[in-house]
């Protein structure tokens, strides 16, 4: 089944170009089905870029999903335009009262803050608090997962001696897990970081499992044992040349950065980078949907609690 987003948002060309079945509300309107509602809260600086990469990765189920898109109200945007935000975004007051299946909290680019600090830090907690009775599951991205798991559990960032950057291998330490279903024992996945979170901060919360980890990326995916919230510190939705765009703004913009690891072929910045870490990616989210998600939420989802 599709995804169901709005006609005129630019990743429906994309995902129509990549045979990624997609479903405009025009067409929508005409089944007779209740779609997965799914809320995107949007935290990147390229806002078109990550709404295309997840609707990607939610629209590759036999689920059809629903999806909102969300932006803060008290950060405004300087790499997206107001028209975009105004034409396909709502903010935090205009869908409160709302109930969702699962919700997507993306990373951000404000690490070297304190999460106090953080101009939308307020608004993004209020949030958080408002998703454990308003959304089944919600699954939290790099400094989305982060901030959450600061938020919820009191679990501090710690900052890296230089940025973690590239593909990095990764091992499924709970294999019976449902999240993981399908996983090869080593997958990979796409870090661009300068914090991190320690592994026996995790342990310590009874309330958390460690479900995969990296030697060199560390703890890389977590949930609680009822599945209503997932954490990754990496980028599954990463494109194949996003860590590339990445690299080249740093080195245009005169800042330290180290080329990424396991990316380029033997180090060729002017060879094609293979993505390796696709089809994994696509597991992780339709295992998130159709498990944790799916089968778990209310039919009549007002009675989320």
């Amino acid at each position: 089944m599709p995804i169901k987003i709005p006609n005129e948002l630019p990743a429906t060309k994309t995902l129509s170009r990549e045979n990624i079945f997609v479903m405009t509300e025009t067409r929508a309107m005409t089944q007779d089905i209740r779609p997965l509602q799914i809320l995107l809260l949007n935290l990147m600086p390229t806002k078109i870029d990550t709404e295309t990469q997840l609707s990607r990765l939610l629209g590759n189920t036999p689920l059809q999903v629903e999806l909102t898109l969300l932006h803060t109200e008290t950060h405004k945007s300087k790499n997206t335009s107001e028209e975009h935000l105004l034409a396909f975004y709502q903010v935090f007051s205009e869908i409160k009262h709302r109930h969702f299946d699962g919700m997507i909290i993306t990373g951000a680019p404000v690490e070297h803050l304190p999460f106090e600090e953080v101009e939308y830090w307020d608004e993004l907690c209020e949030i958080m608090e408002w998703s454990k009775t308003h959304v089944y599951s919600v699954f939290h991205i790099c400094w989305g997962a982060q901030a959450a798991l600061y938020y919820h559990y009191g679990i501090p960032k710690i900052q890296l001696d230089e940025k973690l950057f590239g593909i990095f291998p990764h091992k499924v330490e709970r294999k019976k897990s449902i999240i993981a279903r399908g996983f090869d024992d080593i997958f990979y996945m796409p870090h661009s970081r300068h914090t991190s979170i320690r592994r026996e901060d995790i342990e310590n919360e009874p309330k958390l499992k460690i479900i995969a980890s990296s030697p060199q990326a560390g703890v890389s995916l977590m949930m609680t044992k009822n599945g209503r919230q997932v954490f990754i510190t990496g980028h599954a939705e990463y494109d194949q040349y996003t860590l590339d765009k990445e690299y080249r703004r740093d080195l245009m913009a005169n800042k330290p950065i180290k080329m990424p690891v396991n990316y380029y072929p033997h180090d060729d910045i002017t060879q094609a980078p293979p993505v390796i870490w696709r089809s994994h990616a696509n597991l992780l989210y339709s295992n998130w949907l159709n498990y944790f998600v799916y089968q778990s939420t209310p039919y009549e989802i007002g009675k989320i609690r």
